[in-house]
Formats: C-alpha cells, structure tokens, sequence
C-alpha cells in the first residue's frame, strides 16, 4: 500500500476539483479522486443520449461556454488550447425579448468576449485532468464520511456504502453540501464532514444556490429562420437562454441540437411545488413541455423537435462568493480544502480560479513536511 504522506484526496471531479487534481499529480503527489458520478466534469458534463430510432445524441447541458480574463486561468486555458482540449466558439450571439418577439440585440462575434469550449464536449478538459499521470480516479463512489484521525494526523475515507476508501494525508473538496443540510433534505443522511472537525468551513453550511432547468432538443433539420446560435431572453418567465448545442466546434452536425435554460425563478417554483428530491419523470416531462412551449412562441416557425428530455440542476449557480481573496477555504492543521465557484464566482473561471488555489495550499504544505 502506497505511503499516505503522498496521497491526497480529491472529491468531485467537476472543473475545480480536476484542475486541482492534475496539478498536484504534476507536482509528484498521488492523488486519488471520488466522484458520485458515472463520469467526469459536473455542471461540465455531457450527456448522451439515444433517440427512438437509436440515434446517439450528445448534449451539453450544463454550462454552454465559458470566458476568461484572469492571467492565470489564460495561460492554463492556453495549455488546454495546445492540446486540443477547448476551442474558441467563434458565432454570433443576441438577446431576444419576449415582450415584442424582437431581438434586441445580435452582437457580432468579432466584438464579444472569446467564448470557450471543451472539444469534442465540455467534458473532455475534466476528462483530460483526471487520466494525467498521478491521479486515480474512481467513479460511481460517493463519500459517506470523512474521519480525522488525530494520533495518525491523517484523514480516513468512508463510501456511502460504509467501504474503507483509504488514508490521505490531505483532503480536497469541490461539493459544498458534505456540510449542508441541504444533503440531508436530498439524501436522508447526514452530511459527510462533521463542522466541528473544521470550524472554519462554518460558513458552507448554508450557501444559498440558484436551481435551473435545462431541455435538450433534436431537430431533424437547422433552425434556419433564427439569425444567431444563443441567445438569452429578456421578459421570459420560463426560459433565460438558447443555444445551438451542435454548432460548436468538434460537434456532430447529423441533427441540430439546442438547450434552453429555465430562469431560476421558474425552477425554483417547480422545486417549491415538487421538493428537492430527485423530480420524477412526470415532473420533467411537465416541465420539458412548458419550456418547449415557451421557445416555440418565440415566433420563429420552430418545427417540433424528434427528442426532448429535460434535467434539473438542483444548485447551478452558488448566489455568494465565501473566499474572493483566499480563492479556497484551507485548514492548516489538517490539511483539508474546500473549492468550488462558490469560493470566487459562480462561472467556470471562478472554479478554475479556486481549483490553482487549493492545489497551491496542499502542494506548499506537503512540501514543508
């Protein structure tokens, strides 16, 4: 069994816990990541999915790109541009209002942000980090507990299934609810990590989220009569967003697929009427319908589309930053990290952002030791 002084780790294979994961394995710590998930990449992942006539069709449903301005996040995103993980979506974009069924805004592309994408999905980057060298990465595993065992000075792992997952001499963590109460209202059980084995994580405890809804949709021909490939929506009570899914760069072009985004006060009365409980299917096909409704009287003679599956994101966006300056929360003592967007800002920069944060605390202190 290898050393516990070298091992860390990581829970939650989404953007901020995968980049902290890879750089920690760069710097000679073995890591081993956990997620719950069958896959890698969280609010990053993609979905696939299989139409009735056994068409694979792959979405991605969380977030749609992402920008960057931070230094530091350009030159990893750099990085992941040389090896072919992300590229620039290089369309135009506008705002829709739904009061006068007028866009009220298309920006031309050469004037927007650039807009980034993982390639072929927005999962591939998470995918990358989480097969470097160096890191172990075990999915289908949830984290039951996690147990500080003070004569060691080591952490102990629990599965939901009670199984012994190991000893780490440090512990990163990118899921804000294994101290939220919100875990109990999903799960019934207790959250994973005891409050008062860290103090200072104390104010995790009840970060308030922003739920959102996302439909996916096949259409057998282009939406041509639409004059640009996102769009938000302004004086929607149902939809906040558009996008042509498959007119990113590296994407399969045999069906045109797009994803609505609810706005959050749309989710948050479904949620309000259902329960934080996995919603059920008649709940999402309700929902699905609703959204569908809603896009298809934008006005632009949208046909009906050949697949629709709608999913919830239960906490999308955190709606407060914990740790602008320190970028993560750390515990010293026992080397133990929190990151997440919540930490920075609720985007994919913010996350990246927190995941360097957290991997440069542990990398220091085991360095020291």
């Amino acid at each position: 069994m290898q050393n516990a002084v070298t091992k860390v780790a990581v829970v939650g294979s989404g953007i901020s816990g995968a980049v902290c994961a890879a750089i920690l394995a760069r710097n000679g710590v073995s890591v081993t990541l956990f997620d719950s998930a069958r896959g890698p990449g969280g609010r990053m992942s993609q979905r696939r999915e299989l139409s009735e006539d056994g068409k694979e069709l792959l979405f991605d449903h969380g977030a749609p790109y992402f920008t960057v301005t931070n230094p530091d996040v350009l030159s990893v995103v750099a990085d992941w541009e040389s090896r072919g993980l992300v590229a620039e979506w290089k369309l135009n974009f506008g705002s829709f209002d739904c009061s006068s069924n007028k866009f009220v805004n298309i920006e031309q592309q050469e004037r927007q942000s650039k807009k980034y994408v993982g390639v072929p999905g927005m999962n591939s980057i998470c995918k990358a980090l989480c097969h470097e060298p160096g890191v172990e990465s075990k999915f289908n595993v949830g984290i039951g507990k996690f147990e500080w065992i003070e004569k060691e000075s080591l952490w102990s792992l629990m599965g939901v299934d009670g199984q012994n997952l190991g000893h780490f001499m440090g512990v990163v963590a990118s899921d804000k609810n294994i101290v939220s109460p919100r875990f109990t209202q999903i799960t019934g059980q207790s959250p994973p990590l005891d409050l008062n084995l860290s103090p200072e994580f104390v104010k995790l405890h009840n970060i308030p989220v922003y739920p959102c809804f996302a439909l996916m949709l096949a259409f057998s021909d282009p939406l041509s009569s639409i004059p640009v490939k996102g769009f938000s929506l302004i004086n929607s009570k149902v939809l906040s967003w558009a996008y042509c899914d498959s007119s990113k760069p590296g994407r399969s072009s045999e069906s045109e697929r797009w994803v609505l985004h609810s706005t959050m006060e749309y989710a948050k009365d479904i949620i309000a009427q259902t329960g934080l409980q996995k919603p059920s299917k008649e709940t999402l096909s309700k929902v699905g319908d609703e959204m569908l409704q809603e896009f298809l009287s934008t006005g632009f003679g949208i046909p009906q589309p050949f697949f629709k599956k709608a999913h919830r994101w239960g906490s999308a966006f955190p709606a407060a930053s914990i740790a602008k300056e320190e970028k993560c929360l750390w515990d010293k003592n026992k080397r133990l990290a929190m990151c997440g967007d919540f930490c920075v800002s609720p985007n994919v920069e913010g996350a990246i952002l927190s995941g360097l944060a957290a991997a440069s605390k542990l990398k220091g202190m085991l360095c020291s030791l």
